[in-house]
């Protein structure tokens, strides 16, 4: 069995790649290796979420949760310039990855660190929280990261996120309408779904 991509160190052999691609328009360069979550190419439920993502704020702070070699993060880097955008993950090896990411397509305004889900981060700093969450860690994992989101959101800020419905969808959706009192489906696409909570109270 392959190693999972939630590891902190991964102890897989490193076998780096690089892959071209285009995401809404822009071109990008990624850097990969084994021991992080789709080496190969964009996962088509990234490229959903990325697609149907509206942000809210052009001068706001955004947090991609769980950001792998980062094609989330700089990819709205690339759209939207005025932004801050912090990149966590558990995963040492998809941050150093992600690092050479944002030098490679040359962003400026986003910085990548290593963070277990939302732990320490400070409260009520984010005008955006995204994330295509590593269901494979388990559904506690990921519905600490909705619990923990709401607490590092501002006021009418937002949380993305996407999900397959064989991963849990339903469940995922009513999780985030217990903690956020809100959740919309932004959009279904070939079994996954975007959806979107906005912090009222």
């Amino acid at each position: 069995m392959s190693e999972q991509y939630f590891t902190n160190s991964p102890q897989s052999k490193s076998h780096p790649s690089q892959f071209q691609t285009k995401i809404n328009d822009i071109n990008l360069i990624f850097h990969t290796d084994d021991g992080v979550f789709s080496k190969k190419q964009v996962d088509y439920g990234t490229r959903v979420l990325l697609e149907h993502f509206s942000i809210p704020n052009e001068s706001g702070r955004v947090l991609d949760v769980g950001c792998g070699y980062g094609p989330v993060g700089i990819t709205i880097a690339k759209q939207h310039e005025g932004l801050s955008i912090d990149m966590v993950d558990i995963n040492e090896r998809a941050i150093q990855l992600a690092h050479k990411n944002i030098q490679e397509n040359q962003v400026k305004a986003a910085k990548a660190f290593i963070n277990d889900r939302l732990t320490d981060l400070p409260a009520n700093e984010y005008t955006t929280i995204i994330t295509n969450p590593p269901f494979r860690a388990g559904k506690a994992v990921v519905f600490d990261i909705v619990d923990q989101s709401f607490k590092c959101l501002v006021q009418q800020g937002e949380l993305w996120l996407v999900v397959q419905k064989k991963q849990g969808a339903p469940s995922l959706k009513r999780k985030m309408e217990d903690v956020f009192g809100n959740v919309d489906v932004i959009k279904r696409d070939k079994g996954y779904y975007v959806l979107k909570s906005i912090k009222i109270d």
